[in-house]
């Protein structure tokens, strides 16, 4: 475990030297297809961009943008860049070339290192402005020209100064430049080892968006700082990409967001056990779930290579049916809570000291207040404090006061309580509850939590419609309900031939089956929830959205719905800037 007394100041500098200096023979960085270089070469690859940047003309304080997907060249970039105190501006891959084009007119970037698969996204004004380009693949040189020769000279960077300007594509909808200064990001890596120590033989298998400070931080960091190895995917994790890697790679270490366990234990584990009757009464009993929860854990270790130690979840908030799955399922999941404001770890638990329901302590050196709390429930704003509190927003004081209160606390906007043991639990955000008709506090998360326990919902998002109705906006698990429809089709198929025109009674048939089954479902859903909420929790009806709209830790976009009209209105998507 290395402190800030084997660093001598929390800059990435600093950093890196220590871990070349003692880990430098240990394997580093690799995709999942091949084999890792060694901590050496990678201080190596930085000081050769380093210098070349340098050439380039890029110099302290210039902002530099990384786009592109996650790779072993993505760590060289942002340490080539913060290494010459310039700032790094990490854009997220499935940005849209609007979004794009803003960060880099509002940041001012002189240089960009861009993948070559997002390249066409930077257009227009926004790429008239970027004096370099290199190819965040091989740092081939696009445009550009040396203004300067030999190597780049040592640079003074402290603690204080910018590293990265985070441009968050969150949920409410404005795109902010979240300003992180060395500090912030190495103190919350030196930090992070609270809940998890790593070690140099530790190997992790990232599949998140390293430019999300979520994988860089905890991703990154806390394993560069430890002399561990990384593997990337070359492609986007899908079944077909990440189960062979898991198998080649055996990770012990793995980050991820809510919505992957989510739909394993929907789509995968919850069938297993409900599909037959026998199994199906088995599993409604505690004990005999618990037991049968313990035979998926191991299954599910297998399946993640069967080394797996820590499986770090954040980004969201965990379902409590999927929580109490992993807890009984002895499943070494860990759970983190933090913003990107926060760089981003605030609060978290590591596997043997998870409690469902809760997130769990606050990392060391973090405070966590609660504001205005219920007096009945506790619950109320969590505002936090600490050396991983961003400096601001970038070119933006107006907002950065709003964000703070008159005694220097960083509201966060989510609603929580603190138990007696310093645990903190989280209620949802602030800005999404809703108040009902006589006055009561409605949580929505609360709710679509058991909205998803359906099995034919894949998510949800309540909103308010008129008159303090609640509404439920469902996307429905298409694989299941086509399941269900063909065995209905199958049914009405035998019937037609009896009569003599199969075909066209059972098209028919079932194409008024589909739209039947719709309604049907929309109803049942709608019956399921009330049964499992509190009256004052209950939803008036419930409308098909085709897909939902999702940020990068793949939460919903809220802000893009709501209920439009007068009584009997409908769900409408508003458009990407919120209108």
């Amino acid at each position: 475990m290395q402190t800030i007394e084997d660093l001598g100041a929390y800059t990435f500098p600093a950093l890196l030297r220590n871990t070349v200096a003692k880990f430098g023979d240990r394997p580093a960085l690799a995709f999942a297809s091949g084999e890792p270089f060694a901590w050496t070469e990678f201080g190596e690859r930085v000081a050769s961009l380093r210098d070349r940047l340098w050439r380039l003309g890029v110099s302290a304080g210039d902002r530099v943008m990384i786009f592109s997907p996650s790779a072993p060249a993505w760590g060289v970039a942002y340490f080539a860049v913060v290494s010459l105190g310039a700032v790094a501006v990490p854009l997220l891959p499935d940005f849209s070339t609007k979004e794009a084009c803003s960060c880099v007119t509002h940041s001012g970037a002189k240089a960009a290192i861009v993948h070559p698969r997002l390249r066409e996204k930077i257009a227009g004004e926004a790429d008239s402005a970027l004096v370099t380009v290199l190819s965040a693949e091989d740092f081939a040189l696009e445009r550009g020209t040396e203004t300067r020769s030999g190597s780049a000279p040592e640079v003074s960077v402290g603690e204080e100064d910018t590293a990265s300007i985070i441009y968050t594509s969150g949920t409410t909808g404005r795109s902010k430049g979240v300003e992180l200064s060395h500090k912030n990001l190495v103190f919350t890596a030196i930090g992070g080892q609270f809940f998890q120590r790593i070690n140099k033989y530790d190997i992790g298998l990232s599949f998140l968006p390293m430019s999300h400070v979520y994988e860089f931080t905890i991703g990154f960091l806390m394993f560069l700082l430890n002399g561990a190895s990384i593997y990337y995917l070359e492609k986007p994790p899908t079944v077909t990409t990440l189960l062979p890697a898991l198998q080649r790679v055996r990770p012990t270490i793995i980050l991820s967001v809510p919505i992957i366990m989510e739909k394993i234990y929907k789509n995968k584990v919850l069938p297993t056990f409900t599909s037959r009757p026998l199994t199906r009464a088995l599993y409604a009993i505690a004990p005999f779930r618990v037991l049968l929860n313990r035979i998926a854990g191991r299954s599910l270790k297998r399946t993640f290579g069967g080394r797996v130690k820590f499986f770090g979840i954040g980004g969201a908030k965990v379902d409590p049916a999927v929580e109490r799955f992993m807890k009984e399922a002895r499943f070494p999941y860990a759970i983190g809570y933090g913003l990107t404001e926060t760089s981003p770890l605030l609060a978290g638990s590591g596997p043997r000291i998870t409690v469902p329901g809760t997130i769990g302590p606050a990392m060391p050196g973090v405070e966590l207040r609660i504001d205005s709390p219920d007096p009945a429930t506790g619950v109320g704003e969590l505002v936090v404090r600490g050396p991983n509190v961003m400096k601001g927003y970038y070119r933006d004081a107006e907002l950065t006061r709003a964000t703070f209160t008159s005694d220097g606390w960083l509201r966060t906007g989510d609603l929580g309580s603190i138990d007696r043991k310093g645990r903190l639990s989280l209620k949802g955000r602030s800005k999404n509850m809703i108040l009902g008709a006589s006055g009561e506090n409605i949580y929505p998360e609360d709710i679509e939590f058991v909205l998803n326990q359906h099995p034919f919902v894949a998510e949800s998002l309540v909103v308010e419609g008129e008159g303090s109705s609640l509404v439920a906006l469902v996307q429905l698990d298409e694989e299941k309900v086509a399941a269900e429809a063909e065995r209905r089709g199958a049914a009405v198929s035998s019937v037609g031939e009896r009569i003599g025109d199969a075909m066209n009674e059972a098209m028919i048939e079932m194409s008024r089956y589909v739209a039947y089954k719709s309604e049907e479902i929309l109803d049942e859903i709608r019956f399921f929830v009330n049964e499992n909420v509190g009256r004052i929790s209950r939803i008036d009806r419930v409308e098909l959205i085709e897909r939902f709209e999702k940020t990068a830790s793949q939460k919903i976009k809220r802000y893009l719905y709501t209920i439009s009209g007068a009584l009997g209105g409908h769900a409408q998507k508003k458009g990407a800037d919120g209108k």
